[in-house]
């Protein structure tokens, strides 16, 4: 069975900063939406929290690009994620995950889960 999804909108385009990230805040827990206006597409969003260290802090890494693909570098300890599939590039044993992302007018969207426990009937 597939997990049920809506796409929340979490900011708009004026929010978002080029070449870096901005943290959002979504039912599926705190996420890092980056503009990379060069690149098609432009727009990722990865989970914003640092497997290494727990801490919610991959919004404020660098960006760049390693061998093609899109990146981040966590400030902290400077393992680099793929913005497309959230696989650190230092260990393939972590990740972090992404989130399908839209843009509709103005708005920026994520697709996230819903809660299922709140539609469950008792």
């Amino acid at each position: 069975m597939k997990a049920r999804t809506c796409w929340d909108a979490v900011c708009t385009v004026e929010d978002l900063v080029p070449e870096s990230g901005i943290a959002v805040w979504t039912d599926d827990g705190p996420v890092a939406v980056f503009y990379l206006p060069h690149r098609l597409p432009a727009l990722f969003a990865i989970s914003h929290t640092d497997p290494f260290s727990g801490t919610n802090v991959l919004a404020r890494g660098i960006t760049g690009d390693l061998k093609g693909e899109p990146v981040v570098a966590s400030p902290l300890y400077k393992q680099h994620f793929s913005l497309v599939t959230g696989q650190c590039l230092e260990d393939e044993n972590v990740s972090v995950k992404t989130y399908p992302v839209l843009l509709d007018g103005d708005k920026i969207r994520l697709e996230v889960p819903i809660d299922q426990s709140e539609s469950a009937v008792a």
